[in-house]
């Protein structure tokens, strides 16, 4: 049989394995998968941002919590407590004034580290150097009274004046960091919070996993139809990805979740003597591996360029062969 000339460039340009030419004709075709590589690009970008936005809406708020939020929060109930039992030693039958110093200096120690967890910013740094001046005068005023003799009035009246200084509405040092620390636990409970915009963006992040992943699905059943081939390996490769990754990343939020919200509730309410160190060993059980959970965000980014990466190729080589196929 004889190959005329003008038969040389198409078969010279078949290359093995290359689909073959549909009867309606190529540009149809490569209209088709142009079509199908948009749609799957806009989708694995969107898939990424609503991802990215959603996991960082959990995770943003596990490392301020863990390393501020809950600290500050055992560190004033630590403070708070022993700045009553520094009370009931200064004012009790039998006075201990070496026992008193010692719960002084401890609750001083205490709002030293909640000043160090920035609590409240500015307003609680500026409530907690007040508090710290009140609490060495209140402390001067104990240490006064037990110089007097034990039934004069002079240390009647340093002792009523230093519980004034305590405990007094508004103004006195319990009530200071009472009204801080409330502060603080709903600073905690927000963090800790799974609030309607959450539900939204993760919802959000659902629906476009469910589009990709029927986009590629579709994609797979028309190169099956249209080339013949059984798989492609890339978009097989980008839909295991992006369902993998988004169940992965999803588990990993519910269980920073769930830990935070752990710790809001096991530090929702006054604590005093081994209960704080109980609910500090609790709380870091609770938060425990959630700033390697929050780094995940990073992989988000990057299994985002893999995913466009993987759509691109997957489509890529069939759109090049009716591109420069010629007609």
């Amino acid at each position: 049989m004889r190959t005329e000339p003008s038969d040389l460039p198409g078969l010279l340009g078949r290359r093995p394995g290359a689909g073959r030419r549909p009867a309606d004709g190529g540009s149809t075709t490569a209209h088709d998968l142009s079509v199908r590589r948009r749609l799957l690009l806009t989708l694995s970008a969107l898939l990424t941002l609503a991802l990215f936005l959603s996991y960082e809406g959990v995770h943003g708020d596990a490392n301020p919590l863990r390393t501020s939020s809950a600290p500050a929060v055992i560190a004033l109930d630590t403070a708070l407590s022993e700045l009553d039992q520094a009370q009931r030693d200064a004012t009790g039958a039998v006075p201990s004034i070496s026992g008193f110093q010692t719960h002084v200096s401890v609750a001083a120690q205490s709002l030293a580290v909640a000043a160090g967890d920035d609590v409240g910013g500015s307003a609680g740094r500026q409530a907690l150097q007040t508090v710290a001046g009140l609490i060495t005068g209140y402390t001067g005023m104990v240490q006064k009274a037990h110089v007097e003799p034990e039934d004069s009035l002079l240390r009647e009246a340093y002792l009523s004046y230093a519980t004034s200084m305590l405990t007094a509405k508004g103004a006195g040092i319990l009530p200071r960091l009472r009204h801080l620390q409330e502060e603080q636990q709903s600073v905690m409970k927000r963090q800790a919070s799974f609030g309607r915009l959450l539900w939204f963006g993760w919802s959000a992040t659902a629906l476009l996993l469910l589009a990709l992943t029927a986009a590629l699905t579709e994609t797979q059943l028309f190169l099956r139809r249209r080339f013949r081939r059984r798989y492609n390996w890339r978009l097989l490769g980008a839909a295991v990805l992006s369902v993998g990754g988004f169940v992965l990343l999803a588990l990993f939020t519910w269980y920073t979740h769930r830990g935070m919200a752990g710790t809001a509730g096991r530090l929702d309410g006054p604590l005093t003597g081994q209960a704080i160190t109980r609910a500090g060993h609790d709380t870091a059980s609770y938060l425990k591996h959630t700033g390697f959970r929050a780094a995940a965000s990073a992989w988000i980014v990057i299994g985002g360029v893999l995913l466009m990466a993987l759509a691109e190729s997957g489509l890529r080589r069939h759109i090049n062969d009716y591109r420069f196929r010629p007609r």
